[in-house]
């Protein structure tokens, strides 16, 4: 017998409760959730959650992260409402952003014109990298 939890507090003290249906009710005795079955919809990898938060902190549009990673934009706003991202003011700063394979990378890097002037970071983004760059806006 498989044991079930709740999938509100994840609390394995619960009870049948009917069928609604042709699907078994469950009643959690903790905290009086009524459901089914465990969801077994998709569940998107932490590293992408990770990645697409910092992102956002990083000052990328929600409709750019989406273009990056592949996850729907409002999946990403509901993950910066879920954990209460407050996104920093990049007021005098204008963040850029260019997508590379490994070659590219290193060849960008051996040009010093490139690096200077800017802040920069450099992440992983599954086979290819990601250099994302500030520059200070031109008065």
């Amino acid at each position: 017998m498989e044991l079930l939890t709740c999938p509100k507090c994840q609390n394995n003290h619960i009870v049948k409760s009917g069928i609604v249906n042709n699907k078994q009710r469950y009643l959690c005795k903790n905290c009086k959730y009524f459901f089914t079955v465990n969801k077994i919809g998709k569940k998107i990898d932490d590293y992408y959650v990770t990645k697409a938060l910092q992102l956002y902190l990083e000052g990328l549009s929600y409709r750019e992260i989406e273009r990056i990673i592949g996850v729907s934009h409002v999946t990403v706003s509901n993950w910066v409402k879920t954990f209460n991202i407050k996104k920093p003011s990049h007021a005098n700063y204008h963040p850029t952003y260019k997508i590379f394979n490994h070659l590219e990378l290193v060849e960008y890097i051996k040009n010093k014109g490139l690096l200077s002037g800017a802040g920069m970071i450099i992440t992983e983004l599954g086979d290819k990298f990601m250099l994302i760059k500030w520059e200070r806006f031109k008065d």
